[in-house]
């Protein structure tokens, strides 16, 4: 299933796109698609509906993050070998784990603010893992059990504030509009292979970021285990795994995005984002 929600920011409903590609109301269903929604016995539930007799939602229609009340937005660093190269870094021996603040999630077009100090705005297209059940030191035998699907994640990045400013990556990484997630929420038994899907990301029609899930280094059943060790992992939280090079941050001179600058981003099977830049206005 493509699971989704719909409307206007806040009051968003929840929602699921049928075979053609048409979306479908399911407020008569469920509330909300939240932790509560993301079990496997509440997803067969809604894999057993006939989506031709939901109410067909006119379109278009803005789309917002695909999951509601998220806890946690649990980032990893550093998950592909050739950005950690491109970065400058080490290739990491665990995973790099960092937090990126909820309040900064938005829907999959909504616009990015470029806040008001920033000078290195970067652009990072990644994988999104959807908790949906609860992940307590599980084995990486059993991890995957625990993941509801996938999603596209827009890891929007100040890298003056994530690198340059003392302290931890997350100031960097957590200002508001800096989480652009969706369109949908993809549930796992829809992805024959996770780790085979490519990712891409434009800028301004330009392609900058060229990638392909296959070269994780720390792949997702083995970062739900490791994750879940150090935090327990509830329905509704989002891992977002890493990303290929292609970063600003990378280039030789190094390129940030400007106000009036437009991202698009996809990965296959899990659709694709749009966001423009713009100025912070106090």
């Amino acid at each position: 299933m493509k699971l989704l929600r719909y409307g206007l920011a806040g009051q968003e409903r929840p929602g699921l796109l049928d075979p053609q590609g048409a979306i479908r109301d399911l407020g008569d269903i469920i509330d909300d698609l939240g932790p509560d929604q993301l079990s496997p016995a509440s997803l067969d539930r809604l894999r057993a509906l006939d989506p031709s007799r939901l109410p067909l939602v006119p379109t278009p229609v803005r789309t917002g993050v695909p999951v509601a009340r998220v806890g946690k937005f649990v980032a990893i660093g550093l998950n592909f070998s050739d950005h950690a190269a491109e970065a400058g870094m080490a290739v990491p021996a665990e995973p790099v784990v960092f937090m990126k603040a909820t309040s900064c999630l938005i829907g999959p077009d909504d616009d990015v603010v470029k806040p008001r100090r920033s000078t290195k705005l970067d652009w990072e297209v990644e994988l999104g893992i959807v908790i949906g059940s609860t992940a307590r030191s599980v084995n990486e035998a059993d991890a995957l059990a625990h993941i509801a699907g996938y999603c596209v994640v827009n890891d929007v990045s100040e890298r003056e504030f994530q690198l340059e400013r003392g302290g931890t990556w997350d100031k960097g990484k957590s200002f508001d509009t800096f989480g652009p997630v969706g369109p949908w929420l993809v549930t796992s038994d829809e992805i024959a292979d996770v780790h085979a899907l490519p990712m891409w990301l434009d800028v301004n029609g330009e392609r900058m970021q060229q990638g392909n899930t296959s070269t994780m280094i720390f792949r997702c059943a083995e970062l739900v285990s490791y994750v879940s060790e150090v935090m327990t992992l509830y329905p509704g939280d989002i891992i977002t795994t890493g990303t290929p090079p292609g970063v600003g941050m990378g280039m030789k001179p190094p390129r940030y995005l400007q106000a009036g600058d437009e991202m698009t981003l996809g990965i296959k099977g899990l659709g694709t984002q749009r966001q423009r830049v713009v100025a912070f206005d106090a």
